[in-house]
Parts: structure tokens; sequence; C-alpha cells
């Protein structure tokens, strides 16, 4: 965050899920030092919606990063409106299947969000959006969808993805869930360096891939508070369909909140 604002802020990184059991979740605070997480688990250990609660009680500001998309391609509505059986489709696949962010992380990062309306990730999405839901009524905050970092006056949510924000600093951005792969996770944090350190009560949340891709939302979170995630070119398309914020390339990765 720049001069004047907040010097700590509490980020939640929610590695989302079709499944709450298979939900990642990450507390964190964000100094201009880097980001420190304090605590990481999964919806095996507890319902998801109520541990977000949880950590937001008692605050008034935070940043809650979720892995998942929050919106639907803007063509998928205007032409299945009023579609009916065996009529064709005139839109092309890309541009109804994928929103205007995802052709926007392909192109400036090289990687390819996958697409909301494949059956896994769309399920992951709606659940997403539930779980949101759930918090927000939970904890009685609006809790909106922000589009600044200056904006950060109340408790909001961003739109992130794990494997671009690893690409984007040259990491390995694949290969790094399996339960046999702990090795390549540990390295990856290495490789973050000063953007995150693990605090004593987290350590264990390594061994598993959805908490450890939740402290990776925490890690795209901290990009976007220090103004180095790029923004959307169209801001009424990106209300509707939604934003992936991920770190320009070539943005210090020294800077933070």
């Amino acid at each position: 965050m720049k001069s004047g604002a907040v010097k700590a802020i509490r980020v939640i990184g929610v590695d989302c899920a079709a499944q709450p059991v298979n939900v990642g979740l990450a507390l964190a605070e964000l100094e201009p030092s880097g980001a420190r997480i304090v605590e990481a688990t999964t919806g095996r250990n507890a319902d998801p919606a109520t541990v977000i609660a949880g950590w937001l009680e008692g605050r008034q500001v935070g940043l809650i990063a979720l892995d998942a998309p929050l919106g639907w391609p803007r063509p998928i509505s205007e032409s299945l409106a009023g579609h009916r059986a065996g009529e064709p489709i005139p839109a092309a696949p890309n541009d109804l299947f994928r929103r205007a962010t995802d052709r926007f992380v392909r192109q400036e990062v090289g990687k390819q969000p996958l697409e909301v309306a494949a059956d896994r990730i769309a399920r992951a999405a709606h659940a997403a959006l539930k779980l949101l839901a759930r918090v927000r009524e939970i904890t009685g905050c609006p809790i909106p969808l922000i589009w600044g970092w200056g904006h950060l006056l109340e408790i909001g949510v961003i739109e992130v993805y794990p494997a671009a924000t690893l690409s984007v600093r040259g990491l390995q951005c694949t290969r790094y869930k399996r339960r046999d792969q702990l090795k390549v996770r540990e390295r990856l944090l290495a490789e973050l360096g000063g953007e995150l350190e693990i605090g004593s009560g987290a350590l264990a949340a390594v061994e598993n891939a959805d908490a450890f891709d939740a402290m990776l939302c925490v890690v795209a979170a901290r990009d976007f508070l220090s103004g180095n995630a790029m923004p959307p070119e169209d801001a009424e398309l990106a209300r509707q369909e939604g934003w992936i914020w991920v770190r320009r390339p070539g943005a210090d990765r020294t800077s933070g909140p």
C-alpha cells in the first residue's frame, strides 16, 4: 500500500473448489516488508465460510483473494438468451467460453486460465460465489469486488490466479500440486524469497496443495495492493465478467503494500 495507508492489512487467500472439503484457506498479515502467513488450513478441517468469517471478525478493512472465476463471459448471456435447441450459435467458441480477462492473461503472462464454461471450473466458480454469499451473510458485511488498491476502505474481494502469479515471476507454475511434490512446493516458497513468510503455525500447510495455492493467492493480493497488478482495459465489461488481478510483467517483486 502507498504511503499514508494502513500499515498492516489482513488478507485471506482462498483456493476455491466445488467441494468444501477441498477449499484451501490462508490467513496473512501484509506489511511493507512482505506477507506473513499466520494460519493455513482446508475445508476438510472446518467449514470454509465459518473460518473466513472468523478471521474477519472485528475487522473493518481487509481483502479476500479468491482463486475462481467470479463472472461468466458476456457473450454467453447474449447468445443463449433467445437460443432454441438445434439452432446455430453465431459467437466464436473463444468468445463464448473465455472471458476478456482470460484472453488478457494469456496474452500478457502466457498462461491460459481454464474456461469458466468448462464443467469442473464452472462448478468451482458456482461454489465460490455461494461461499462468498455465505461469508457476507455471517459477517453482515457487503464485501464488494474491489477495482483498485486505493479503494480498499472496507472488506473487499478480488479474483486471482496462482498459476499466473507464479508464471509472471518466471517460476514453475505446473506439476507442484501432487502429494509427492512437496519438495517442489518447498522450493517455490524459497524462490518467493522475501515476498512470503510462513509462520510456525502454518508450516504444515505446505504439505497440502490446496492450502499452498491459498498462500499463493496471498502473494497475488500483495501484487494488487502494491499497485503492480494490471487493471482491466474495459472496466464495465470487467464488472460483468470478473477480472483476474496479476502482477505486471517486469514489476519490482520487492515492492509491497
